[in-house]
């Protein structure tokens, strides 16, 4: 019996723009039932849009065509000018736009206001193409790939991209323009997804025998998917549904690939994967297709496949079906050399170039070294031209960075090893690590790599994931990357948010480094998220106690409590009861006396004693006085008090003439001498 197999690419089908939008359009269908139109083909899978249509909803081509009802603009986006006709119209308008798709246009568009061309990569046939033209406002520039640019004019363009389109046109476009001297607003605007999609089928075209790829036959990213299958050099065949499939097509092949476009249904996926199973178990299931095997002697520089019989200290035995074994001598294992055991095992089966057809003992010298870098090179080279992710394994650590196996030695810079600076390299040693190909030459057998740029690219996909995630009034966790002045920013995986000082604690922070330090790991609120601006405001305080709830049960009005002097104002001084809590003592209640100003009865830091006279949970206000707890204040009243009691001053007796002392007493004499 002959065993195949079908295999499935870990990314394939509906996309989460083209799954909500179909969901939307149900949805719209469940609550009206009836005027249900789409802009154009909701989505590029012509069996779906049948499906749609027998439920309510049904496609038109132009906004003429109804004059009622509910219009759903499709994934792919419009431009404003559709939502100002609908609008006009009186239809109700349902944006299933893609989201990845509506952030291209958000993008396009603020570049145009700030008065820069808009240089879109993609399509210009595309209907998504198209709608972000239109949000460009007469400034958009459609380029289908770099080699189309010419001389730029301007100081300053913006670059957004088809949410389609592979990253390395979309790198190249924005290099060739920076080769210009022209300073560039480039927001990548290219689906995560879709080229996770694009890698997971180049990495199942490479272990098939068959590929199939499903999908609308108009369908933008499902064509791509096909020819970067094909280019593979993988038999790659580009179908809509089951029916389409041919017995020839898996006629003598195993290995079966399978993936499918953002457009296509799951059970599309799974009728063909059955029919596939079927037509290959029709075409392969009979035994005794064994074919006369002549043993011919290997040729110098032939390529010839093997089975590991025997792993020694210096070589390994392998069978290639030829008159004699084979050798691998040590240094023809592996460009790294480590331990043979390390490389292959007994049963492995192996590809060698043929180095001698036969030595003087008679044994052909293989070399598994050359035939892993041979065929790494054409690997690589479809890399560099996709900017597509490759793995390798870190062998050694050299002057200035990393040596990585990817088939053959390639170089990774020391400064392209993270986003950040990496003192020690040395803890890269052994680890398979994902590397992006930025430089490649056959002839001086050069490869250079970055793991910078796909942590960046892994970055940016965070960043949207989280932005997309995250809602007002939400705790989450984070860690304090770094202190300013007025606050703190806070890593909250793959995206800062702001912890403003003002939100930091109930009571007045003069610092952030008085609660926070660089390192601590926190629970914060999500207070605000400007999506389009990619800025997120978080609070502290939020998720710890209010000081001032029971207020009024911890302070009752009468009571005497103990607080300090923060700070002093012109008409009082307000100080503080508990941290975050503080209250105002008017200057008329600082002291019995008069006060000109606070500072001549307290200083800022005094503890003082004060009486509260009045609470305003609402308005976060207390009212204190020192005036009426202080002994001062007391005596003062009680003096007032007694002045008041005591009896008015009685006239004085009249003295008699005896007891009468006049001027002429005292100045008699010198009235004398005068006369």
């Amino acid at each position: 019996m002959v065993f195949i197999e079908v295999l499935l690419a870990n990314k394939a089908g509906f996309c989460y723009g083209v799954k909500r939008a179909i969901e939307m359009a149900l949805q719209a269908a469940r609550v009206k039932k009836a005027n249900i139109y789409t802009l154009g083909p909701l989505i590029h899978n012509p069996q779906v849009v049948q499906d749609l249509a027998r439920q309510g909803v049904k496609e038109i081509n132009d906004l003429a065509e109804v004059t009622e009802g509910s219009i759903i603009i499709r994934s792919h986006g419009v431009g404003p000018q559709i939502f100002q006709q609908a609008g006009e119209k009186g239809l109700e308008i349902i944006d299933a736009t893609c989201p990845f798709v509506a952030r291209a246009q958000r993008a396009a568009h603020a570049m145009a206001e700030q008065g820069l061309p808009v240089f879109i990569l993609g399509d210009p046939g595309h209907p998504e193409v198209q709608g972000i033209l239109g949000w460009a406002m007469g400034m958009g520039v459609v380029i289908e790939n770099a080699d189309q640019l010419s001389r730029v004019d301007h100081p300053k363009v913006g670059v957004v991209a088809q949410t389609t389109q592979p990253l390395a046109n979309y790198l190249k476009l924005v290099e060739a323009l920076e080769k210009q001297g022209v300073e560039v607003d480039a927001r990548n605007t290219i689906c995560h997804a879709t080229g996770e999609r694009q890698r997971a089928a180049l990495e199942l075209a490479q272990k098939v025998d068959v590929m199939v790829v499903v999908g609308g036959k108009n369908s933008a990213n499902t064509k791509k998917l096909a020819r970067i299958c094909q280019e593979t050099g993988t038999p790659t065949y580009h179908v809509e549904s089951a029916q389409e499939l041919r017995e020839e097509w898996f006629y003598g092949h195993r290995i079966l690939g399978l993936t499918a476009g953002a457009s296509t249904p799951d059970a599309i996926i799974e009728e063909v994967k059955r029919r596939m199973k079927d037509l290959d178990q029709m075409t392969n299931g009979e035994e005794g297709m064994n074919e006369a095997m002549e043993v011919k002697s290997p040729q110098p520089g032939e390529l010839v496949k093997g089975v590991v019989v025997q792993v020694g200290m210096d070589e390994v035995m392998v069978d290639i079906g030829a008159k004699s074994e084979g050798v691998i001598p040590r240094k023809e294992l592996a460009f790294y050399g480590i331990d043979p055991q390390e490389v292959v095992k007994v049963g492995d089966e192996i590809e060698c170039v043929v180095i001698k057809a036969e030595d003087n003992e008679g044994k052909i010298i293989l070399s598994k070294e050359r035939a892993d870098a041979e065929k790494a090179w054409g690997g690589l080279e479809e890399a560099l031209e996709k900017g597509t992710v490759i793995k390798g394994v870190v062998r050694e650590v050299v002057k200035g960075g990393l040596l990585v196996d990817v088939g053959i030695r390639a170089f990774l810079p020391a400064s392209l090893v993270e986003r950040g600076y990496v003192e020690d390299l040395s803890k890269y040693l052994n680890q398979e690590i994902e590397v992006r190909v930025i430089e490649l030459n056959k002839h001086r057998k050069k490869v250079v790599v970055s793991r910078k740029s796909v942590l960046e690219e892994q970055h940016a996909r965070r960043r949207e994931e989280l932005l997309a995630s995250l809602q007002e009034g939400q705790v989450v966790k984070g860690t304090v990357r770094r202190l300013t002045n007025f606050g703190a920013f806070v890593d909250l995986g793959g995206l800062d948010g702001l912890l403003h000082i003002s939100e930091m604690s109930w009571h007045r922070v003069n610092h952030p480094q008085e609660v926070v330090k660089a390192g601590d790991e926190l629970e914060v609120m999500v207070l605000k998220v400007d999506r389009e601006n990619e800025k997120i405001s978080l609070g502290l305080k939020q998720v710890l106690p209010n000081p001032w709830d029971n207020i009024e049960e911890k302070y009752p009005v009468g009571s005497v409590v103990p607080a300090k002097v923060v700070r002093l104002a012109p008409f009082g001084a307000f100080v503080q009861l508990e941290p975050g809590v503080e209250g105002l003592v008017h200057i008329s209640h600082l002291a019995a006396q008069h006060v000109e100003k606070p500072e001549d009865v307290v200083n800022e830091g005094d503890e003082v004693n004060v009486k509260v006279l009045n609470v305003d949970p609402a308005e976060k206000r207390i009212r204190l006085s020192i005036r009426e707890v202080s002994g001062e204040g007391r005596s003062a009243r009680e003096s007032r008090q007694r002045k008041q009691e005591e009896p008015a001053p009685q006239p004085q007796a009249i003295e008699s003439p005896e007891e009468r002392v006049t001027l002429g007493d005292v100045f008699g004499d010198m009235f004398k001498e005068d006369k």
